[in-house]
């Protein structure tokens, strides 16, 4: 997701991927090395896609680990780990204006401070099941409180694990991430409405992703997240 974008992508000798890649496949990683020639390490792609992305987990690792969280759910400062999350979230372009507004006039009352703050928590950190965990969290931002914008949404509901922990979550802008399976030939599983069977296929979509990288050497999901946004985004027209 990068403020400025050349009107041609670079031209480059394209790498051999370790193993037989199909067409839609292929494509996409002609397209992204296009972009930037030394893929994951390329220092256009660090400025653009990564940099910010990470500067926002490592925020996160320092004011809401796992052990801060706990502290500040246990001293009931429910307020306190909702505006630390907000203000986090909103150093970064993930979130639309309008997202970002949601996000915060939902955590404004001391309710979906609360709701917000121990729902987090049991997704990060409690132990069981993801996809139990993580229809736990789809119900608690269902019902935080609303003003303009209704808050459920697959933005809003992933940036925050995404940011708290990318080697496990994605974040999905729903229409640039079906647009990038479609490319890629992946059959995404995908309905509007926030449910795990869509975010499963996401993750599976993800890991196929990885999977087939894996000569590039990607990190975590925000190198994951960001192949899939020049696959989708029309920043990256060609």
């Amino acid at each position: 997701m990068a403020a400025t974008r050349p009107a041609r992508p670079r031209r480059t000798g394209v790498q051999i991927p370790a193993r037989q890649l199909s067409a839609g496949a292929a494509r996409c990683r002609r397209k992204f090395l296009r972009f930037f020639p030394a893929a994951f390490r390329d220092e256009t792609y660090l400025d653009w896609e990564r940099n910010y992305k990470w500067r926002a987990h490592e925020q996160w690792m320092e004011a809401l680990n796992r052990a801060e969280h706990r502290r500040l759910l246990d001293e009931e400062r429910f307020a306190d780990v909702a505006a630390r999350a907000v203000a986090i979230e909103s150093r970064t372009n993930l979130l639309f204006s309008f997202e970002k507004m949601a996000l915060r006039d939902a955590v404004k009352t001391s309710a979906g401070a609360r709701d917000f703050a121990v729902g987090l928590y049991d997704l990060l950190y409690e132990p069981g099941q993801i996809a139990t965990k993580f229809e736990r969290w789809r119900d608690v931002v269902a019902e935080l409180p609303r003003r303009q914008t209704r808050v459920l949404t697959w933005p809003v509901l992933t940036v925050c694990p995404f940011i708290a922990q990318p080697d496990e979550h994605f974040f999905l802008k729903p229409n640039v991430t079906r647009l990038a399976a479609r490319e890629y030939g992946f059959e995404l599983q995908y309905q509007s409405r926030p449910t795990w069977a869509t975010y499963s296929s996401v993750l599976r979509f993800a890991e196929t992703v990885r999977r087939d990288l894996r000569d590039l050497r990607p990190r975590d999901m925000i190198d994951i997240q960001s192949f899939i946004w020049v696959q989708g985004s029309d920043e990256y027209e060609e």
